[in-house]
């Protein structure tokens, strides 16, 4: 017989199950929305390069057209950006906590993300009401920029609050509500407090929110919108038009398409061409596996710019087979994470356009610098490997002239990605976000051609990179309001006074610039490193005589390095996570590549510093 507490009890499981479905739906529905908003962001710029190239001409609207969409793009991703594992929480320091002291920090983190939900959804709703005309080039309301961001911010809170009551509780969920939506309260207030410089609010609070382990880009939203209370001038309206046009850049769009040209790769099994090419050149040496598992590395760079996208790749096809072969699973792990940093170094590079786009840097000049760094890393890792692996006997057969270049052959389709890509945007020829359009089409047209993708995988390259895309460039508009506060409060100067505390010149600055990124880089996530520190450390490096375009390759260099350093270290994260072992032991295992790497990036500094002293004649010759 049923009783009044059986009844009771089974309530909530009642509840859950309907709620946790319509969750699915929604995250589902939201996946597929950005799958087609980035079918059709692609079918605008490619078809506007044919125009242009092919016929002569241009559509005057496609620009435009294309950053519109890319921001709805972001918008409508916002939810699974605060959700998903590209949440970019720091839930180390979290860990560490009793039972009881994780949930009330996941409640406090949740309450940030509500925070910034917030923020979204009625400053962009309060803009949108307060912004008129109409865009000339479109002939549509300016306000929809800035609508479809309050509907991205409703829409995040909506998840955020479902996931957490599903996770954990709905008195969970309520907690967050309250503690999210009576900190927006707050920050609505004038308290009559003034803390000098404002930025120093919104990095405290930004600071708490990632300690706690909340989405890095709705910790700096909350953390700019709390300023408002301590004397900040930067009202919420402003916050959301400073996200939004911190996004609306044409440079940005390489980002997703670089993605999907990398994802149509991996889908396509050109990847794996790739490794079989590396093993036909490397694999009959010393730890030939883990060598072929580099040299894999440095041809898929050519092909992808994403560091976590290899790192993906590497755990699910390289580091089962070097466990196979006898290497232990944290040393294998170690291995796929610390080759898969060079993506984000040798071009076409994601790191390089956000910086290029936080500074104003020549993007291809930037590109050419990553092919030397790249090489110079390479080197390094190569060593690296071949003094830590021992005990494992893994060297193949040498590969005779044939079979390589059967392998070269079979390789030559994603080969020739990278040179099309770096050629073109090299010598002028097209500009980098028409590049990577044009990747996604070689991409397509030859794993196409090749029978090697049907419409379910180029619809789940879409979707997984469609979601990816949108994580970035929420980070990318988050940082922008904050990358504006620090500006304003002239953080510039008093970070120009700390990196010359040793003096002005090329070596006193390299090497205190690169200890501020190396400390920098622990608490802080790649991208918003580049975003933030850039523009404030570029200047310095500038007038102590070093070149911008070699500070910046270092500074990238040197951040990249951090996919590897605990805490945050998002490398070791992703391939621990496919291989479903302890970081902590990856962290241990990938300490030997570490040494090397940080070596590589003291000769690349050193170079740099000796360069404004070298007579004109050699700089011309290099």
């Amino acid at each position: 017989m049923t009783t009044l507490a059986d009844v009771r009890a089974e309530t909530p499981g009642l509840l859950r199950r309907p709620a946790a479905r319509a969750l699915s739906r929604l995250v589902s529905a939201l996946e597929i929305a950005g799958a087609a908003l980035l079918a059709i962001l692609f079918s605008v710029v490619i078809a506007a390069v044919i125009r242009r190239y092919v016929f002569g001409g241009g559509f005057v609207w496609s620009d435009e057209l294309a950053i519109w969409l890319h921001a709805a793009l972001i918008a409508i991703g916002a939810p699974l950006a605060a959700t998903s594992a590209l949440a970019m929480r720091l839930d180390v320091i979290v860990r560490l906590l009793p039972a009881s002291g994780q949930r009330v920090s996941t409640i406090l983190a949740d309450g940030f993300a509500v925070h910034g939900s917030l923020v979204l959804a009625l400053g962009g709703a309060g803009v949108a009401a307060q912004v008129g005309g109409v865009s000339t080039v479109l002939g549509l309301p300016e306000s929809l920029r800035f609508g479809v961001f309050a509907i991205g911010g409703g829409l995040t809170l909506l998840v955020v609050l479902a996931r957490a009551a599903l996770d954990r509780s709905w008195l969970s969920a309520a907690l967050s509500l309250a503690v999210g939506t009576g900190s927006y309260l707050l920050a609505q207030q004038v308290t009559g407090l003034f803390v000098e410089p404002p930025s120093l609010i919104a990095a405290g609070f930004a600071g708490l929110g990632l300690i706690l382990g909340a989405p890095l880009p709705f910790a700096l939203l909350a953390g700019v919108s709390l300023t408002g209370a301590f004397g900040g001038l930067l009202p919420e309206p402003a916050i959301v038009q400073n996200t939004v046009s911190g996004i609306s850049k044409f440079l940005l769009l390489a980002v997703p398409f670089f993605l999907l040209a990398g994802e149509l790769l991996t889908e396509g099994g050109l990847a794996e061409r790739l490794v079989r090419f590396a093993g036909a050149l490397v694999g009959h040496l010393r730890a030939g596996l883990a060598q072929t598992a580099l040299v894999a590395s440095v041809l898929f760079s050519g092909a992808s710019g994403s560091s976590v996208a290899n790192a993906a790749f590497g755990a699910k096809v390289m580091a089962p087979t070097l466990i196979a072969r006898g290497y232990p699973p944290a040393q294998a792990g170690a291995i796929v994470a610390g080759v898969s940093m060079l993506d984000n170094i040798i071009p076409p590079s994601i790191a390089f356009l956000l910086l290029a786009t936080a500074t104003n840097l020549s993007v291809g000049s930037l590109l050419v610098g990553g092919f030397i760094a790249g090489g110079v890393l390479a080197l390094a890792l190569a060593i690296g490997i071949h003094l830590s692996v021992r005990n494992v006997v893994d060297a193949a057969p040498k590969a005779t002239g044939v079979e390589r270049a059967r392998s070269f052959v079979g390789a030559l389709p994603a080969i020739g990605l990278g040179i099309v890509v770096v050629v073109g945007i090299r010598f002028g020829v097209v500009t980098v976000t028409e590049a990577s359009a044009l990747a996604v089409a070689y991409s397509l047209v030859t794993c196409l051609a090749l029978r090697s993708l049907n419409g379910r995988t180029v619809f789940a390259a879409l979707r997984k990179s469609a979601t990816e895309a949108a994580a970035v460039g929420l980070l990318i508009g988050a940082s922008a309001p904050f990358a504006f506060m620090l500006a304003v409060d002239r953080v510039s100067d008093k970070m120009a006074a700390l990196v010359t505390a040793f003096g002005a010149g090329p070596y006193a600055v390299i090497l205190l610039a690169n200890l501020v990124l190396l400390v920098a880089g622990l608490f802080l996530d790649i991208g918003a490193a580049i975003l933030l520190l850039g523009p404030l450390l570029l200047p310095v490096a500038v007038a102590a005589g070093l070149d911008p375009i070699q500070f910046g390759v270092i500074l990238v260099v040197n951040l990249m390095i951090h996919g590897l350093t605990p805490p945050l270290g998002i490398l070791v994260y992703v391939v621990s996570g496919i291989l479903r072992i302890p970081a902590g032991s990856v962290f241990r295992a990938v300490l030997p590549l570490l040494g090397s790497l940080l070596v590589a990036l003291a000769v690349l500094s050193l170079g740099a510093a000796v360069w404004p002293s070298l007579p004109l004649s050699i700089k011309e010759f290099f």
